[in-house]
């Protein structure tokens, strides 16, 4: 029997990626989408609506997999949004939104499945996060900040459902060349605000590193060898080394040093 895969935000990037290449490799997939009926190319895979940030189109979403295949067998949390903006001047409603998609939705989808999961015993919900949320970064403090709750949520999840058969663990990506920039939230670069000019620097840099970001077939990769391991760890990284590198360089350089590496290649 196929192991039934469920993506969400499967229509472009990372999550078109995995979703073709699991589908290659014989999983029965599903991926979401927003509005399905504007992509007119044919998928070799099932794309659901579903509004992330909306409990009753969650529900819809898992009920409509589960009428077709009578299980769930994995869940990747994919959809997500990109923010940035100086924290001074980044709008509460701004960032509610990001937490909404980025953190609170992926909360549901995983409140959704579980109980098939505990049904069948079985079950496995990996949550794709973001390099970016192991620290605060200038410019993007809202992303790294709704990246990393749902990290720790994931680890919190984890411990409480292992005894129900169900695996729970994260995939952090480092930049990858997708289309994120274009769909991600940018507070205005405001005219005589003291941050018009390194905020504009900055967003400049960010676009530049997705440009020049690895496939997405990598993290495709990735999700794949996650699904085959038995007992997969809590957290996965997968990226340029540099970037990667950046944790361990948190976790073991005093504070202001590593704040320093930071701000220089920021230029601030």
């Amino acid at each position: 029997m196929k192991k039934v895969v469920l993506i969400t935000g499967a229509s472009s990037g990372l999550g078109l990626a995995t979703a073709l290449h699991l589908h290659n490799k014989g999983f029965h997939v599903f991926g979401t989408s927003r509005n399905p009926k504007k992509y007119t190319d044919p998928l070799p895979f099932t794309l659901l609506p579903l509004e992330i940030t909306d409990t009753d189109s969650i529900s819809n979403c898992v009920a409509k997999v589960l009428k077709e295949t009578q299980r769930l067998d994995i869940l990747i949390n994919n959809a997500g949004v990109g923010i940035t903006g100086p924290m001074e001047e980044i709008q509460a409603d701004a960032v509610a939104a990001n937490f909404a998609t980025n953190c609170f939705g992926p909360l549901e989808m995983a409140q959704a499945v579980i109980p098939q999961m505990r049904h069948q015993k079985s079950g496995l919900i990996i949550n794709v996060t973001s390099i970016a949320g192991v620290m605060g970064l200038p410019f993007r403090g809202v992303y790294s900040a709704s990246k990393s709750a749902l990290s720790i949520m994931s680890e919190s999840l984890r411990m409480e459902v292992k005894s129900f058969g169900i695996e729970i663990c994260t995939l952090a990506p480092g930049d990858y060349a997708t289309d994120i920039a274009s769909r991600r939230y940018h507070a205005p670069v405001v005219k005589d605000s003291p941050y018009q000019k390194i905020y504009q620097e900055s967003l400049d840099t960010m676009d530049a590193h997705v440009d020049e970001g690895n496939p997405p077939q990598e993290i495709a990769e990735a999700i794949a060898q996650i699904i085959e391991k038995e007992k997969p760890k809590v957290h996965y990284q997968v990226g340029p080394f540099m970037q990667k590198l950046s944790k361990t360089l948190k976790n073991i350089l005093p504070s202001r040093i590593f704040e320093k590496l930071i701000m220089n290649h920021y230029k601030l």
